[in-house]
């Protein structure tokens, strides 16, 4: 890959996390009290990494798909001897590892603000990919029914954006989920930011299950293997 598309994929993502370590970690953190007795930025960290891998993996597939699909590429993808499963395996792996990819160069970023700091390796290994799986696999369903590129932008803007949030990136999750007291138990955000959290600090506000993952994985897979299988929205 030459250096000028690596610098177009990897440093906006970066950039911008740089920019929300500077802003919510050293001019707003620096007005917050500790939380669980780590500074605001340490416990921003890991959210703002999870958040940047959502939408990278997200991203990556629902692009790769849809413009793969807006070219026609795809009905020679889908005349060709290649099971369903290879084809959203490929999408979903590529997406993988650009959020992976993201993860490493957010959390290197970071390391100019605080002090790295694990307290279960496993579980942020576990954490990570599960969710950027989960998020390719959103995509990659958003591209299978998006019409036009502005079908891509919606899902970032109005679901992205405050799932995350709400998740806990920058605030306790049951604090940020207050306005939507019902649905914070159901809310996926939740479990990917606070697992990932737990992973580097040791510290959850939620009861740890990685079960509601899988569970999400396992229905968004099915959905996307029986829609590329009929062909819906893909062929002409």
């Amino acid at each position: 890959m030459r250096w000028p598309v690596l610098v177009d994929h990897y440093m906006p993502p970066v950039i911008t996390m740089t920019l929300y370590f500077i802003i919510f970690g050293n001019l707003i953190g620096s007005q917050i009290d500790a939380m669980h007795g780590f500074t605001y930025m340490q416990f921003i960290v890991p959210g703002l990494i999870m958040m940047a891998v959502i939408t990278n993996a997200y991203t990556n597939v629902a692009s790769s798909f849809f413009s793969a699909k807006f070219q026609r590429n795809i009905e020679e993808l889908l005349v060709a001897p290649v099971p369903t499963h290879v084809i959203i395996a490929g999408y979903v792996g590529g997406g993988v590892a650009r959020a992976i990819c993201v993860g490493i160069l957010v959390t290197a970023v970071s390391l100019f603000f605080v002090p790295l700091q694990v307290h279960a390796w496993w579980m942020v290994v576990v954490t990570l990919l599960l969710t950027a799986v989960l998020f390719s696999l959103a995509g990659l369903l958003n591209a299978v029914f998006a019409k036009s590129f502005d079908d891509i932008s919606i899902i970032p803007t109005f679901v992205l954006t405050p799932l995350t949030y709400l998740g806990g990136v920058a605030l306790l999750a049951v604090a940020a989920a207050a306005v939507l007291a019902s649905g914070v138990a159901t809310e996926p955000g939740v479990y990917m930011i606070s697992g990932f959290r737990y992973g580097f600090l040791g510290i959850s506000d939620v009861p740890l299950t990685l079960g509601v993952l899988v569970a999400f994985i396992v229905v968004f897979y099915l959905l996307c293997w029986t829609l590329i299988q009929r062909g819906r929205g893909l062929r002409t």
